[in-house]
């Protein structure tokens, strides 16, 4: 230690800041400046940091990843402060120059917290103060901020999985080395991997009084009963990670909710920052921060009315991202409801854009709420009208079946996986119909169409089967709009009247010969009559006209010129010489 008390190390990051600093130890506190090469680079967001010694609780010592850690547990000026502050980059030799410092300045001892090397994958997993722990044989493997826990879900009976968000996103505002809006392209260049998720394998059952103090008061009369340690681990993972700012109440609570996508009912939490879906298999938490599209779209069936919600990132469950919410409210479906927050909030804090009670369509009082708390704008169908008069038009994308909404600045197609297309991203869009495959598929063909949206990225979007009367109507949008149209269907209609007319011709050509091959049977016909009522000294030459009208005939009399014929050769006299073969088939 100096003689002025001031202990400094160099090189040292502060929490998860990218660039190194200075670190100062006084008897009043401690500071971290980022040094001159790192804050002085294009784009960085570094700031000084100071923490008064008051509020030091504890100092412990850990192996890092970028060398060793000085961690602080300090007393949390709110809910939303992070618990302790963590230094990297000390090295192995600094701990007892530390552990001096720590006894000299502030009273206090340094503990050295032993980490497991062994890089097993099985272990324990507990739940201590704001952290989830993982130990192996007793020895800290690896820990998480349950704050960075955004939900927590049951994937398997034994399985529990923790979705995480990054603290940026989570507490941007707060003093924790985030990175600020003017240091986004410095920001890109060096974010690496993320975690996002993780998964623990959690078998056997447990009795829920075995859990702490929290967990016995919270179960109250069923704390004797036995769950698997999957649920009690996930229950206590979902009331820590509540602790903060969903501890206190919420603005408004919509209970069973139908929402599509992900498809289930949900009560929607709404509280000044975040909001939370509850269901019954899975919970989500969702910042309003990342929400950046919304839309108010009417059914055709003029019933429902449909509320798309744009997120990104987008939730997950498990490898399933879900990027849009997809909401379902009756048009005719009204509610009376009032809002957790007193008359002066909603004008300081919301500018008056909210009521404090509400007495109007669920749709609207949802639909408002979002977009206030969310501050985005609200999309709905602008002059696009179908032939039915409907705002949208039904297609299919793959095998899938879905609306197409043509929006003022964009498509939107809504099913279960949403797509949307700015138009200012389209290069390129193509009419054109499914390929003929026989007379049936032709006829089909002709009353439906394809659309091809080609983008300026290099995807293609198809939405097939749409009703041929919308094709005027989605092609004068487009125009107007100002996009790239081209129209192969006229070809198509090309090679359909060609392939009807050829198949026309064909069927022309033969019932041309049908014709002349009946106006022959007819004829055989007569004549054998005309042979079966003479007598038997009739003259040859009618009997060899008789043959050569059969022989014209290719082989396909009637059914009546045959029993005719079949008569004459019964009654026919032995002495006709014309017909030897018909007379020894007689005689036989």
């Amino acid at each position: 230690m100096s003689n002025s008390g001031v202990v400094q190390y160099d090189n040292i990051f502060h929490n998860l800041e990218q660039n190194a600093g200075r670190l100062r130890f006084t008897k009043g506190g401690l500071g971290w400046k980022p040094t001159a090469d790192s804050s002085g680079a294009a784009g960085s967001s570094s700031q000084t940091h100071t923490l008064e010694a008051e509020r030091f609780r504890s100092f412990q010592w850990y192996k890092a990843a970028r060398g060793y850690q000085l961690r602080i547990n300090i007393d949390s000026e709110s809910e939303t402060e992070p618990p302790r502050d963590c230094f990297d980059g000390f090295k192995k030799e600094d701990y007892e120059r530390v552990a001096d410092m720590v006894r000299d300045l502030y009273d206090a001892t340094l503990e050295a917290v032993e980490t497991s090397t062994r890089g097993w994958n099985w272990g324990k997993a507990e739940i201590e103060d704001s952290d989830v722990r993982f130990y192996v044989k007793d020895k800290l493997a690896f820990e998480v901020p349950v704050a960075h826990i955004a939900n927590s879900n049951i994937a398997g009976k034994t399985e529990v999985s923790m979705e995480f968000v990054h603290p940026e996103s989570q507490q941007p505002a707060t003093n924790t080395g985030a990175t600020s809006g003017s240091g986004n392209k410095s920001g890109k260049k060096i974010r690496g991997d993320q975690l996002v998720e993780m998964r623990l394998h959690v078998p056997g059952t447990v009795d829920k009084s075995g859990g702490d103090d929290d967990d016995a008061e919270a179960d109250g009369e069923d704390g004797g009963e036995e769950d698997t340690a999957a649920n009690v681990f996930h229950d206590r993972i979902k009331r820590k990670a509540d602790i903060g700012q969903a501890a206190g109440d919420s603005i408004i609570v919509f209970k069973e909710v139908l929402v599509l996508t992900p498809r289930g009912r949900y009560d929607i939490d709404m509280f000044p920052t975040f909001l939370r879906l509850r269901g019954k298999t899975y919970d989500y938490k969702v910042l309003y921060q990342s929400i950046n599209r919304l839309f108010l779209l009417p059914k055709a069936d003029e019933v429902h009315v449909q509320f798309v919600i744009g997120l990104d990132p987008p939730i997950r469950q498990g490898q399933t991202r879900y990027p849009y919410l997809v909401l379902q409210f009756p048009r005719e479906e009204e509610m009376d409801a009032e809002l957790n927050l007193d008359d002066e909030t909603i004008q300081s804090k919301y500018e008056g854009k909210l009521k404090r009670r509400y007495e109007e369509p669920t749709f609207k009082v949802v639909t408002n709420l979002f977009k206030v708390l969310s501050g985005q704008k609200l999309t709905v169908p602008g002059s696009f009208s179908s032939s039915g008069e409907h705002a949208s038009v039904k297609c299919n994308v793959k095998a899938t079946e879905g609306l197409l909404y043509p929006l003022d600045k964009a498509m939107l197609w809504v099913s279960k996986q949403p797509i949307h297309v700015p138009y200012s991203d389209v290069h390129q869009v193509i009419f054109s119909r499914v390929g003929l495959g026989g007379s049936t598929a032709g006829v089909t063909s002709s009353k439906t169409f394809d659309l091809r949206v080609n983008t300026r990225s290099g995807t293609e979007h198809t939405f097939a089967s749409i009703n041929r009367e919308e094709h005027d109507r989605l092609n004068a949008h487009f125009i107007e709009r100002k996009l790239r149209v081209k129209n192969e269907m006229n070809e198509s209609e090309l090679g359909l009247a060609q392939a009807l007319n050829d198949e026309s011709s064909s069927d022309e050509a033969e019932d041309s010969d049908t014709g002349k091959k009946s106006r022959k049977s007819a004829a055989g016909g007569k004549a054998a009559a005309a042979a079966a009522g003479e007598d038997d000294d009739e003259d040859s030459e009618e009997d060899e006209d008789f043959q050569a009208s059969s022989d014209d005939d290719g082989g396909s009399p009637s059914e009546a010129s045959d029993e005719e014929s079949d008569a004459t050769m019964a009654d026919g006299d032995d002495d006709d010489d014309e017909r030897p073969a018909k007379k020894k088939k007689s005689s036989k």
